[in-house]
């Protein structure tokens, strides 16, 4: 009896260094594919954690982004697909010493329980906010409807959607 071992023989690509303008910065990137997703260049090779994994087919909003201002899910965008584009990540909106009026509101309502979706939630209101100054309850609503929370704040992060709109 002979032992067949399967061999897999993994075809080395090319590196290709991508720039990248993420969060007021340029950035590098080396890839060997320039089609993965953006998520992936932003996590792995940037070490930015505030998109995260959560589907992989930009169903959950949990990987949003903004590219020129629009939210966008970073899980399904392929990184050769930016070019010059202006990419901001929830680390790119404010910080732990200034954040933003909806990032105050988030805390002030107590928006996050496992807070695994509230990094999307918080880049799809930004972009929503930046679009509509004074939008009302069902308007937010709608415009976080794709995003999903599955422990269920969507309450409080409707209410803090809606003082974030108040207070500025």
């Amino acid at each position: 009896m002979y032992n067949h071992a399967v061999f897999c023989i993994r075809k080395e690509l090319p590196v290709k260094t991508i720039p990248l303008h993420v969060n007021g910065r340029t950035a590098t990137v080396a890839v060997d594919d320039p089609d993965m997703p953006l998520l992936y260049a932003l996590r792995d090779n940037l070490g930015l954690h505030g998109p995260r994994f959560g589907c992989g087919l930009g169903q959950c909003g949990a990987c949003t982004v903004h590219i020129d201002g629009n939210a966008v899910r970073s899980c399904v965008t392929p990184l050769s697909s930016v070019g010059k584009k202006k990419i901001v990540t929830l680390e790119g909106l404010g910080t732990t010493d200034n954040p933003t009026p909806l990032q105050k509101a988030f805390i002030a309502e107590q928006a996050a329980q496992c807070g695994y979706c509230i990094n999307g939630m918080i880049m799809e209101a930004a972009a929503f906010l930046a679009h509509n100054k004074t939008p009302s309850e069902d308007q937010i609503k709608q415009a976080l409807a794709q995003n999903l929370c599955r422990c269920g704040t969507h309450l409080r992060i409707v209410r803090a959607v809606k003082r974030a709109a108040e207070n500025v």
